[in-house]
């Protein structure tokens, strides 16, 4: 695959706050990438750098071919943004808004309905067409959000934490919408989340702390690299679980060990065939790799 977006030395300052340092990084054209940082990592700053809201104090980007610093225009249209805080007009109705924004991209009369028609179906809101913004849920507001940054089929849809406040329900809603689009268009999905299940079904992760990387990879290699395996056996004494030598804890009808990874799982077993007649071997998780990086908690 190639790439659709490249960027290469980018840096940022706000006075003496460095939020973007040299940052440099590549995205897949149709992979979903998961962008990821604590509030204040640089998250933000670089994603309206690329809408062009922001301009760069160094670097370059370059996003389906087009040079940002000659071809903003065209950007512009290569990308469908759904930014952590709403967008929407309150006061007009879903209609309304959505013919707005379909008018500055110039789809107008027939071909606005088509897609409207589309994007209503997928996501759900045929019966919310007439109806004000403000008297919208949030997840409903959300799923206009996402039909606002699709109307114009972008090739790249920005996802500054889309489901950020909402219910199980209607966040799986939309990642099956966002799925279905990536299938049907073969768009590429940019991500921030703090969901770190969100970020496990990326294909690519950079995860980045005071405007820089520190750690990148597919979410299987960062697990590899900065988690523990575990060995979870059920129905087993205790004193035969101290006979491995392993740090454990107590789970409701078994215990759970830490291994280094798979290969040391396999060769535990192996060599403890008697003790492992009902047991389970899981990764560690993308929250585990996360901290390990960073040092911190996403929900700092």
């Amino acid at each position: 695959m190639q790439n659709i977006i490249e960027i290469k030395h980018l840096s940022k300052s706000y006075g003496d706050i460095l939020a973007v340092n040299d940052l440099s990084f590549e995205v897949k054209e149709g992979e979903l990438f998961a962008f990821l940082g604590v509030n204040g990592a640089g998250k933000s700053t670089t994603i309206n750098i690329m809408c062009t809201s922001l301009a760069k104090d160094i670097g370059e980007i370059i996003i389906d071919g087009y040079n940002l610093d000659n071809d903003k225009d065209k950007i512009k249209k290569t990308l469908g943004v759904v930014f952590q805080d709403s967008l929407l007009d309150l006061n007009l109705t879903v209609y309304d808004n959505l013919e707005v924004r379909a008018s500055l991209y110039n789809i107008y009369k027939k071909e606005f309905k088509n897609r409207l028609v589309e994007l209503a179906d997928l996501l759900d809101f045929k019966d919310l067409l007439n109806r004000r913004i403000a008297k919208l849920s949030g997840g409903q507001r959300r799923r206009i959000d996402i039909a606002r940054a699709l109307i114009h089929r972008p090739k790249i849809l920005i996802l500054d934490e889309p489901t950020t406040g909402l219910d199980p329900k209607t966040r799986k809603m939309i990642w099956q919408v966002i799925f279905k689009l990536r299938e049907k268009y073969k768009m590429t999905v940019f991500l921030t989340t703090h969901y770190m299940e969100e970020a496990s079904e990326a294909d690519y992760v950079v995860i980045i702390d005071k405007g820089q990387i520190k750690a990148e990879g597919t979410p299987h290699d960062l697990k590899n690299k900065y988690t523990l395996d575990f060995i979870t056996i059920y129905n087993i004494c205790e004193d035969d679980i101290k006979r491995l030598n392993l740090k454990y804890f107590k789970i409701k009808d078994g215990y759970k060990l830490e291994v280094k990874n798979t290969a040391s799982a396999t060769k535990l077993i192996l060599e403890n065939k008697e003790l492992f007649k009902d047991y389970e071997i899981t990764k560690g998780k993308m929250d585990d790799v996360f901290i390990n990086v960073t040092g911190k908690d996403l929900e700092e």
